[in-house]
């Protein structure tokens, strides 16, 4: 049911007839669900349908924590009147940032002896209903995330500043800096490097361009920052980055035109 797993360069392809939830521990994980590509990272959510298929692999090598979700009479049981809300949480495609709250929790699952069936289970009821439950105290839901994220992939090749954030969220920067913090667990630069690269990594996975040009649209001062900043984040060069994600891909195809 709830569970860590290591997922590394070989390219694993199924689907299933539950509902899954892999959330992001540790390096980067490319999947694809129902054709449409995702990289998943550190405090972020992926939702995989029941029944669809979907694939995933790891350059550099990654660490989740997988919710595999019991039957429907299990959501009725543990989740009561929220089982409506994790089941539309379960039917989409999606990708989501987990606030700081919910990062508290996901790291002390991902370090609890996940072999007790009792824990297992409760954990997975937690983890769930936090998903869809409001946060305590003023703060909560009032950054409008979903803007925010947009701003900065729209100018990522430009210098953004705090000030540029914060103007496009309405407040000063130093407000913005805490409400960011306590929502995502980011101060606003680390956002700016997180979009950066995730763009960065769709389009080695997604275009012709050259490391130089990518690097350019993604704001980087050089190539070489560009190629020090992927080896810190996913433990490989942009060159070994797309030629294994291709690579993977690549097998993917060839298994499912000939299987």
């Amino acid at each position: 049911m709830l569970s860590v797993r290591h997922y590394h360069q070989e390219y694993l392809a199924h689907q299933h007839s539950h509902a899954q939830l892999v959330f992001g521990l540790q390096g980067q994980l490319h999947l694809e669900i129902a054709g449409h590509g995702q990289c998943l990272g550190n405090s972020q959510l992926a939702v995989v349908p029941a029944g669809m298929a979907h694939a995933c692999f790891s350059a550099a090598g990654s660490d989740c924590l997988v919710l595999d979700v019991p039957s429907e009479d299990w959501l009725d049981l543990r989740l009561g009147e929220q089982a409506d809300a994790s089941r539309r949480l379960l039917t989409q495609v999606s990708q989501v940032q987990l606030n700081a709250h919910q990062q508290q929790l996901l790291d002390w699952l991902a370090h609890s002896p996940l072999d007790n069936p009792l824990l297992a289970e409760q954990g997975a009821a937690l983890l769930l209903t936090c998903l869809h439950a409001p946060l305590a105290g003023p703060l909560a839901q009032q950054l409008p995330l979903a803007k925010l994220y947009a701003f900065v992939d729209r100018h990522c090749a430009h210098p953004l500043q705090v000030a540029d954030l914060a103007r496009c969220c309405g407040l000063s920067n130093a407000r913005l800096h805490a409400r960011l913090l306590a929502e995502t667990g980011l101060t606003p630069m680390a956002l700016v490097r997180q979009r950066r690269l995730r763009l960065a990594r769709q389009l080695l996975l997604h275009s012709t361009l050259s490391l130089g040009e990518i690097a350019v649209r993604c704001g980087y001062t050089s190539q070489s920052a560009f190629s020090a900043a992927m080896l810190r984040d996913t433990g490989c060069s942009p060159r070994h980055y797309r030629q294994q994600a291709r690579d993977n891909i690549r097998e993917l195809r060839d298994r499912q035109q000939f299987p």
